[in-house]
């Protein structure tokens, strides 16, 4: 079973610092863990802005060999149309990130974005 990170539960695990949900965390163990291409670019961006100290290449690689994650290689064109229905947010990274764990058999999403639960049934935290 796949399921995803969104961005900031990337960072909690990279940055080791707060907890992953009770019901995240059982998850983890035992799905393969994958983020959305947008992942890696809102990593870059906040990393851009002074937010992160690593890269976003840096984050990853730091947790594909920590717990195994891996970006996700389906065709961009398949999600940016699921995107387009996700007309809940203004938010570009969020939709794309949403439309990415749906497109993809519509997989566990890991994320305390109390926003995104309420409008993606599969939220894990």
């Amino acid at each position: 079973m796949n399921a995803y990170l969104d961005t900031h539960a990337a960072i909690r695990l990279a940055q080791g610092r707060g907890r992953i949900g009770r019901d995240a965390a059982k998850l983890m163990q035992r799905a393969d863990l994958l983020v959305s291409p947008m992942v890696l670019v809102e990593l870059e961006y906040l990393h851009e802005i002074g937010r992160l100290t690593l890269p976003g290449k840096d984050i990853l690689q730091k947790l594909g060999h920590e717990v195994g994650l891996r970006l996700c290689e389906l065709p961009f064109a398949d999600v940016a149309r699921a995107a387009l229905d996700e007309k809940w947010t203004r938010d570009a990274f969020d939709r794309i990130i949403v439309a990415q764990a749906k497109v993809n058999g519509l997989a566990p999403l890991i994320s305390s974005d109390e926003k995104i639960a309420e409008h993606y049934p599969r939220t894990v935290w």
